[in-house]
């Protein structure tokens, strides 16, 4: 029989992230969050940031049904 060695394996190293950086991602994702939520969920035209036409909401239109937004 061939006898098998164990060889040691090195652990991984957690990646170890300082507060004030964890708090700019954290608050950086919110605002993206909250900028693909107005897009696509309230974003209607008539009170829309970029004038008082349509095309936001047109380009998300399918988004919006699919994620359960009512819009017409």
């Amino acid at each position: 029989m061939s006898s098998m060695s164990a060889t040691p394996t090195a652990l991984p190293t957690p990646v170890v992230l300082p507060a004030s950086k964890a708090v700019l991602w954290l608050v950086g994702t919110a605002l993206i969050a909250l900028a693909i939520y107005y897009f696509i969920g309230v974003d209607q035209g008539a009170y829309s940031v970029f004038g008082k036409d349509m095309h936001v909401h047109e380009f998300v239109h399918d988004a919006r049904h699919f994620l359960g937004f009512p819009c017409h």
